[in-house]
């Protein structure tokens, strides 16, 4: 029987630079594994943390890591040809079948894009297999802006409005939060529409409001609660929420049950 407590050595075979404090280390991992979900991440003697998974290759997986702790300030220090612990993946994450041959709406903010990142990516390689896709993205501020490559590749492939809260004058993108470009969307039929929002629980809580004044019924939407997730095994308790463990039972949940989870 296996030991979910013990993780396995992984190469890190790439790491990507998005800003001071946020970087993405491409590991080495052969196995099923959907986006949204996550594994623990360690090191020994420092400890371990649950990270989202943010890319899915062939043979690889990648995390976006914000420097902000004892454990990802020490993985910070690990390069490429390095390698660290993983262990999972967990969670359930999100189900690409719920999306296919939808007009898909996806909201993020901030490192919340992290978790989607695998839906938007496959879906701009896959434009087939959808009726429309739409991708709004908010940031702080210009300089905390990640995946700008990407952002490139996808602005060719579908709608992307990327917005900042603040930014200097000469700034000449969208500046405001998500929630102001929602009341722009167009469906060919609300009823064939579906909506994703990860990012800080307010955000997505005035987010889903206004998707639900378009007609857009709440078994339509999913969200991604990820605070206060530790063990990734439903032990410690950590993430328990009334009877509900995040770790096992989310951190991907349909909006009639997501509502519901007050922290």
């Amino acid at each position: 029987m296996k030991n979910e407590y013990i993780p396995q050595l992984s190469e890190i075979k790439e790491v990507i630079r998005h800003t001071d404090l946020e970087y993405t280390f491409r590991m080495v991992y052969e196995g099923p594994v959907k986006p949204g979900q996550f594994f623990e991440v360690s090191l020994p003697k420092y400890g371990e943390a649950p990270i989202s998974v943010s890319g899915i290759g062939h043979g690889t997986i990648d995390f976006t890591i914000r420097r902000v702790g004892k454990v990802t300030n020490e993985i910070f220090e690990n390069y490429a040809g390095d390698s660290l612990f993983i262990r999972g993946p967990y969670g359930n994450g999100f189900d690409l079948e719920n999306y296919k041959g939808k007009e898909i709406v996806v909201v993020a903010g901030g490192t919340g894009l992290s978790p989607v990142k695998g839906i938007v990516d496959y879906f701009a390689r896959h434009m087939e297999e959808c009726v429309s896709f739409t991708l709004i993205a908010g940031f702080k501020t210009p300089k905390d802006v990640l995946f700008k490559e990407d952002f490139a590749f996808w602005k060719q492939q579908f709608p992307v409005t990327l917005t900042v809260d603040s930014a200097p004058e000469d700034y000449d993108g969208p500046v405001g939060m998500v929630t102001k470009y929602i009341p722009d969307l167009k469906f060919q039929n609300s009823e064939n529409a579906v909506f994703i929002c990860v990012g800080p629980p307010v955000m997505i809580r005035f987010s889903t409001l206004e998707m639900l004044k378009l007609g857009i019924k709440e078994e339509q939407i999913w969200i991604s609660h990820e605070r206060k997730m530790c063990c990734g095994l439903g032990k410690c308790g950590h993430c328990k929420i009334g009877s509900t463990y995040i770790c096992l039972d989310g951190p991907v949940f349909n909006y009639t049950e997501g509502k519901n989870l007050i922290d």
